[in-house]
C-alpha cells in the first residue's frame, strides 16, 4: 500500500504492510533503495504495521536540489515528524544510510525511538575512526568520491542506470534484483531529479574518508558521550559486506548501554533480501523478547 503525507510541509511517500491497528515499525532505506524496498521484510513480519517512508531525495517524496537539504539534521527531521504523526516511542528498523537516520533519531530525539535495530548500517562515531584509518574500511569507501562528484548523477542515470546498478552489486550478491523488485527500482530512480537527491546525501554527510595508507590526523570523531544510543540496540550484520566492513562495529558497545550484534554469514550488504526468512525472524524475535 501507498500513501501520501506532509512532513514539516513537504509530501512525502509511504510504503505500509499489515493491519494498522498492530503496533508500528518504522522502516529506513539505505542507497540507493527506497521504501519499498522493505516488502521482502516487512510481509514476514505479520505482527507489525509496518511503515516504510520513501525518504528524502528517493522515490515518490520531497526532493530538493540543494545540496544543504541533505544535512543528516533535515533528514532525521523529516522522521522524527514522521513518527510524532504515528505516535511514539516506536521501534525503527534501519539500513545503510537509513541507519545513520536512526542513529540520529535515537541520540537526538531518544523519547520517540524505543528500539532501534540495524541491519548492516554503521553509527557515525565507529564509522568515522575507520573511515580515516586509512585501512581496509578507507579502501572499501573509495567509491564515495565518485558519488560526490559534481555530475555523478548523469553518469550514474545513462544506459538504463548501469553505473548505479554495478555500484549496487560490487562484491556482491544480486541475484535478488531481477524481475518486479527490479522494475520498482527502475521506476523509483527515473523521477525526476531522484538520482541527484540520493548523491546529495553522500555530498552534504561531514564524513571524511582516508586514502588508503594515509590515515587522517585527528579526524572529527563524535564522542560516546555526544552519540550515546540509549534505548536497546540490535545489530544484525551480514559477514560478506563489501562495502561496510566489521571495523564499522569496533567501539559500538562504548556508544550503546544495550547492545547484541547478531553476524549472519554467508550474507553481504544486501541481507534484507538475501535472507529475509532469517532476518525477519531475528528482528521480532528481539522485539518480542524486549517485551
Amino acid at each position: 500500500m501507498g500513501a501520501t503525507i506532509s512532513l514539516n510541509g513537504h509530501d512525502f511517500h509511504l510504503h505500509s504492510w499489515g493491519s494498522a491497528g498492530l503496533p508500528p515499525l518504522l522502516m529506513l532505506h539505505g542507497f540507493p533503495e527506497y521504501g519499498g524496498a522493505w516488502q521482502e521484510i516487512a510481509t514476514r513480519l505479520p505482527g507489525w504495521h509496518c511503515i516504510a517512508p520513501d525518504q528524502r531525495g528517493y522515490g515518490g517524496s520531497h526532493t530538493p536540489h540543494a545540496v544543504a537539504e541533505y544535512e543528516l539534521r533535515k533528514l532525521v527531521a523529516d522522521m522524527a515528524a514522521l513518527i510524532t504523526s504515528i505516535g511514539a516511542p516506536l521501534p525503527v528498523v534501519a539500513h545503510d544510510w537509513g541507519a545513520v537516520v536512526g542513529y540520529g533519531l535515537a541520540m537526538w530525539r531518544p523519547e520517540l525511538v524505543s528500539h532501534l535495530v540495524v541491519l548492516n548500517g554503521a553509527h557515525p562515531g565507529p564509522f568515522q575512526r575507520a573511515a580515516a584509518a586509512g585501512g581496509a574500511q578507507s579502501a572499501a569507501l573509495a567509491y564515495i568520491g565518485y558519488l560526490r562528484a559534481e555530475g555523478s548523477e548523469d553518469r550514474l542515470s545513462r544506459n538504463d542506470f548501469s553505473k548505479l546498478r554495478q555500484l549496487f552489486a560490487e562484491g556482491m550478491d544480486m541475484s535478488w534484483l531481477t524481475g518486479a523488485t527490479l522494475q520498482g527500482y527502475l521506476q523509483a530512480w527515473s523521477q525526476p531529479g531522484r538520482i541527484r537527491g540520493m548523491v546529495n546525501w553522500y555530498r552534504a554527510a561531514p564524513l571524511q574518508v582516508a586514502q588508503p595508507g594515509q590515515p587522517i590526523d585527528n579526524p572529527h570523531v563524535l564522542s560516546p558521550q555526544a552519540g550515546q544510543v540509549a534505548c536497546p540496540h540490535l545489530v544484525i550484520w551480514g559477514q560478506d559486506d563489501k562495502a561496510l566492513l566489521e571495523d564499522c562495529l569496533d567501539g559500538l558497545d562504548a556508544y550503546c548501554a544495550d547492545l547484541t550484534v547478531q553476524r549472519v554469514p554467508g550474507a553481504d550488504h544486501w541481507i534484507c533480501h538475501q535472507k529475509p526468512d532469517l532476518v525477519a525472524e531475528m528482528i521480532d524475535d528481539w522485539l518480542q523478547a524486549q517485551g
